[in-house]
């Protein structure tokens, strides 16, 4: 999530209430503050030159069980808010879990705390958000670590599953529903849902036997797909993204949907040749994210994506 926005004089305050998540401030491209979990505030960054400037807000890290809110930015005295900068042409919207996140992707050790996992995770340096940047493209990342397709890491949290909460602005109220304003309207959507399906074994007591739960998986993918293609319409091209243990069955829904006439929907593999894993928990760490992103973006290049 990220805010961008212009303003005039030598100040601008930053309107939050969140005591969750961690902000960073950028100043004409430049970070000038991490924000700790700052509660109900305002933020100022004052001494800046008696000019136009432009300001950018992102928030590092997924706090699904948290509201965060975001109240504008504000001029100091003698200044003034100028009008928003124009949207950019391309919008991506990238889908999946704690590796989209960027989870510990700043992290120097696999070992962290919970806290240290919180603050070594930057969703600005994440691979979508690289891939975004290089294409210059508005984006969203939904992501919601620990969460599968159909099932989530080691078989937790058997009622919920990342399709409960992708249509919620809120993801900590129980049917909230995000109202989208009309504008956005990504040319590309990016999936990648499938590592805490696969990475650990199916447990007895879970509702899946080896056997079936690739089938439901399989299945639930395909639902999915047709959900983003009922909301974004014929022209989005949807791509799905394979790696590890998953890749085969991803690349079995996506012929699937070829075969039945949606050209648009792509399968791309992830290599993770190179990587080295060195986030938090042994998530990608931000040299990862930069390399996933160099492969990641000439494949969207090359689609047909009407930009």
């Amino acid at each position: 999530m990220y805010f961008e926005g212009r303003v005039s004089g030598t100040g601008v305050g930053i309107v939050l209430n969140d005591s969750a998540a961690d902000y960073d401030v950028q100043v004409d491209g430049t970070t000038v503050a991490t924000l700790v979990t700052p509660g109900n505030t305002t933020h100022w960054i004052n001494g800046l030159s008696n000019s136009t400037h432009t300001v950018r807000l992102v928030k590092r890290n997924d706090t699904p069980g948290d509201t965060s809110t975001f109240g504008g930015f504000v001029a100091a005295p003698g200044g003034a808010v100028l009008s928003k900068p124009a949207a950019r042409n391309r919008q991506i919207e990238f889908i999946g879990d704690s590796l989209t996140v960027g989870y510990g992707n700043l992290s120097t050790s696999r070992t962290c705390t919970w806290d240290q996992v919180k603050r070594n995770t930057n969703s600005d340096m994440s691979y979508g958000a690289l891939t975004a940047r290089q294409l210059n493209a508005d984006y969203q990342i939904n992501g919601y670590s620990g969460l599968g397709m159909v099932r989530n890491y080691d078989g937790g949290r058997s009622d919920v599953t990342y399709r409960t909460f992708y249509d919620r602005a809120l993801l900590n109220v129980s049917g909230d529903v995000w109202q989208n304003p009309g504008t956005w309207r990504p040319q590309v959507v990016v999936v990648n849902l499938g590592t805490n399906d696969f990475s650990t074994a199916v447990k007895p007591g879970e509702p899946w036997t080896p056997d079936n739960f690739a089938a439901a998986y399989r299945s639930a993918y395909g639902d999915f797909i047709q959900k983003l293609r009922t909301r974004y319409g014929a022209d989005t091209t949807i791509v799905a993204v394979g790696a590890g243990q998953y890749a085969g069955h991803v690349q079995q829904v996506v012929k699937t949907r070829n075969d039945a006439g949606d050209s648009r929907v792509r399968y791309w593999f992830l290599d993770d040749s190179g990587l080295d894993f060195l986030g938090c928990d042994w998530h990608y760490s931000a040299r990862d994210d930069r390399l996933i992103a160099d492969r990641l973006t000439p494949f969207i290049s090359g689609l047909p994506a009407g930009w």
